[in-house]
């Protein structure tokens, strides 16, 4: 299990680094197609830092499939709403790959307050 320390970092940076480990990018034995990633933990993501005014102008977007059924949040919004655990969760869930893996990548991940 590798652990992240979230607190005073951005946002996308521990994302990134978060990814990065769930993909198994940071092994000699990587493959694009198994997971042979460990399990992260990011503690302290209420003291995660997000720069400029992205609390209200980042927008997380969902389509229902029906007219009219694009739904907005902001960040802000999101946040108080679930917390900053859903953010730091959805920013890693957006930067890994969309296939079959992408569920079973995303449960090795589990964040902390």
């Amino acid at each position: 299990m590798v652990t992240i320390d979230a607190q005073d970092k951005t946002l996308g940076r521990v994302a990134s680094a978060a990814a990065r480990i769930l993909l198994g990018k940071h092994t000699v034995a990587f493959v694009k197609n198994a997971v042979v990633g460990e399990e992260v933990k990011v503690i302290n993501a209420s003291k995660v830092r997000v720069s400029g005014d992205k609390t209200r102008d980042k927008k997380y977007i969902r389509y229902s499939g029906y007219p009219g059924g694009q739904r907005h949040e902001s960040y802000a919004m999101l946040t108080a709403r679930r917390g900053q655990k859903e953010a730091i969760r959805r920013a890693v869930l957006g930067m890994l790959p969309k296939n079959k893996l992408q569920a079973r990548r995303i449960k090795l991940l589990s964040v902390e307050d």
